[in-house]
């Protein structure tokens, strides 16, 4: 049976860092992700995290609306628990490992979320986007302090169907909590 144990949110300044460090690998900039995984001694950890909030729901099993779903639909949602625990182990390797997890973020992220005519850029930067407005749900800002402006909508019908994904499985987790 699926853990289906809720993640406790990120916090916004997590998700950044998280966000900041895959967006640096991905651009092979090494002087920056070495600066990022520096200032965060658990990146490694940060970016599992990461990657289960997007493998999670991008993979889960439809809903009752959706119909009976079929071998593959169960293959799917095994195949993203698996990929989520072979990252968490390779995370309690140490700090060494954030690249090669980052990597992995990057390739899942290219390979499921990102249409022909997009770059990984931008899907980094839209699954940064839902990341950190779900941390500043989880944990608002003080009273009295500046708002943020609104981030862009997403572009694409297939993004927008895994961002509603990613905040229907971010709503969830809250409300179990």
């Amino acid at each position: 049976m699926p853990d289906t144990t809720p993640l406790a949110p990120m916090t916004p300044h997590t998700a950044i860092s998280a966000f900041n460090y895959l967006r640096a690998v991905q651009a092979d900039d090494a002087d920056a992700a070495s600066e990022f995984a520096g200032a965060e001694p658990w990146m490694p950890e940060l970016l599992v995290d990461v990657a289960e909030r997007i493998v999670v729901p991008v993979t889960a099993l439809p809903g009752p609306e959706a119909g009976e779903p079929c071998e593959d639909t169960f293959a799917l949602e095994a195949l993203g628990r698996v990929f989520v625990t072979s990252l968490r182990i390779w995370a309690q390797a140490g700090p060494d490992t954030a690249e090669g997890i980052a990597h992995a973020v990057i390739d899942f992220a290219a390979q499921f979320l990102t249409e022909d005519h997009e770059d990984v850029t931008d899907t980094l930067r839209q699954l940064e986007a839902v990341g950190v407005g779900q941390a500043l749900d989880a944990h608002p800002a003080p009273t009295g302090a500046p708002h943020c402006r609104e981030l862009p909508p997403t572009r694409s019908r297939r993004s927008k169907g895994w961002c509603d994904q990613l905040s229907v499985y971010s709503s969830w987790s809250r409300a179990v909590v």
